[in-house]
């Protein structure tokens, strides 16, 4: 897969307020890259510097290797979709999805044949004749959507599209674009601070925190082998167990971490750097229940929450902390009970940052 889109030490300063780190990013052609973080984290100011609608303070911008820093928005061949609909209220569907291309000078046959086309890869043909006010927020969101592909560009921006929907029509439209991502074959450049969204829909996952790049990976590797604390804790649900190293080690050799009141084996070849403290994330799939001082830390059961798919249990454990328990529904907890946790140690991840 060849680059796409590369930012080389791209920043931005507003005086003495740093809106974002000296930053490099490579997006490969045709990859859905989601900029994911808090707000105020530089997500959209990167976004913003891509498209053209910011000047960087620092560093370049290239597309396909050409040097495209100080080009001009309109001259870049990329397509925005914002999360304000931005539609003219005069104007029917089909001529808000037009203007784009009759403003490139297209002709009356290549306007019609690229506005239907669009608006058929977003299932909006019979609104055609319609108005904006006589649409839905979902429907609207679809026509921007149609008027950012009908002229076809390469690389295509888009900063929170979704975030004005409801939980149900942003699911809805998630799916929507996912498949219009593999339809159109184009790179998307997605930014979002829901980090479930940022799950589905993602090839690979640049998360921001504080002005700068925290990690980047595919979602497997920002949940499964996060870098820091933040990315621990910032996608998905997180037990983070803080202890002290046993000076003694496993049956197999294996390290022990002394937490939440239990013994905790870490991996063997586990990666430990000198530390007093470390702490070793838990995911709440991971764990089993089991009978008291038989797993590896005990706690007593002081919350139950029934989610639908699952169980969500919280415990006390004996230092004080708490930890969160995914159970399948066959398992009953009760609150009060007091039980053990057992899980394996290769699926925790030992944080050091």
């Amino acid at each position: 897969m060849s680059s796409k889109l590369e930012a080389i030490g791209i920043a931005k300063r507003y005086g003495d307020t740093t809106a974002l780190e000296p930053t490099d990013l490579t997006v490969q052609a045709g990859e859905f890259l989601t900029l994911l973080g808090p707000s105020g984290s530089g997500k959209t100011t990167l976004l913003q510097m891509i498209s053209g609608l910011v000047a960087p303070s620092a560093g370049r911008i290239e597309i396909d290797g050409r040097d495209v820093t100080h080009m001009e928005p309109g001259k870049r061949g990329i397509g925005m979709v914002f999360q304000s609909y931005a539609l003219f209220p005069h104007m029917s569907v089909w001529d808000n999805v037009a203007y784009g291309l009759r403003m490139r000078r297209k002709t009356r046959e290549e306007v019609r044949t690229a506005v239907d086309e669009s608006l058929g890869m977003v299932r909006m043909t019979e609104f055609a004749r319609r108005f904006p006010k006589e649409l839905s927020g979902g429907q609207q969101q679809r026509i921007a959507l149609a008027r950012c592909f009908a002229y076809r560009p390469s690389v295509i921006l888009l900063d929170e599209p979704l975030g004005a929907l409801d939980k149900k029509l942003r699911e809805h439209m998630q799916a929507e674009i996912r498949r219009l991502h593999k339809e159109l074959g184009a790179t998307f450049v997605y930014v979002t601070h829901d980090q479930d969204e940022a799950l589905t829909l993602s090839d690979r996952i640049c998360l921001m925190n504080q002005a700068r790049v925290e990690q980047v990976g595919t979602p497997a590797d920002l949940y499964d082998r996060p870098a820091s604390r933040f990315a621990a804790g910032f996608i998905g649900h997180s037990n983070l167990l803080e202890g002290a190293l046993d000076e003694t080690r496993g049956a197999s050799g294996e390290p022990i971490l002394l937490a939440a009141g239990g013994r905790i084996p870490l991996p063997l070849g586990a990666s430990i750097k000198p530390a007093a403290r470390h702490t070793l994330l838990v995911r709440p799939e991971a764990p089993r229940l089991v009978e008291p001082q038989s797993g590896f830390v005990d706690g007593t059961i002081s919350e139950v929450v029934f989610i639908g798919s699952d169980t969500r249990v919280q415990l006390a454990m004996s230092d004080g902390s708490a930890l969160t328990v995914r159970c399948e529904r066959s398992v009953s907890p009760r609150i009060g009970d007091r039980v053990g946790l057992v899980w394996d140690p290769y699926r925790t991840t030992l944080l050091h940052a």
